[in-house]
């Protein structure tokens, strides 16, 4: 069979089949609540997610019913402010640039372009030794286990 032929013939056997695309689910609709509204959704929603909740009773006007199983979907606990602080000031260590600053005295150092006392150089260790003082505290209150400490 020639191609042409081949062709012809896939033509008129896909012919009948429909070229419509599959349809897409509708767009998400949003909407702003109060923080007291919020809560109260919440609260009410019990282990129904809010989007369940508010179908629910937005289309059948039902109160979900009561139940104690679990909820559908899991739900990360949020971190306390605690840990939220000991987290923001951990990454905060990590962005004063302060290995970096360290790194270009060693190097200035080691050049020669730095004449290193032994006080300086006590000072340099115990600042290096702070620093990694504070990493470690921090990542131990955080309950986390440091990369590269092999603890």
């Amino acid at each position: 069979m020639s191609a042409p032929a081949l062709v012809k013939d896939f033509s008129e056997a896909t012919a009948g089949l429909s070229k419509a695309k599959p349809k897409k689910p509708p767009p998400p609709f949003s909407i702003r609540f109060t923080e007291e509204e919020r809560t109260r959704l919440d609260r009410d929603a019990g282990t129904l997610s809010l989007a369940a909740y508010i179908r629910l009773r937005l289309f059948t006007g039902d109160e979900p019913p009561p139940t104690k199983r679990k909820p559908t979907r899991r739900v990360k606990p949020k971190p306390s402010a605690e840990l939220a602080v000991l987290g923001y000031m951990l990454g905060g260590l990590g962005q004063s640039r302060l290995a970096s600053n360290l790194n270009q005295i060693a190097k200035a150092a080691n050049m020669g372009a730095l004449p290193v006392s032994t006080d300086l150089e006590q000072e340099l260790f115990a600042a290096c030794a702070a620093v990694q003082s504070m990493r470690q505290d921090l990542i131990a209150a955080l309950g986390v286990k440091a990369q590269g400490d092999g603890s």
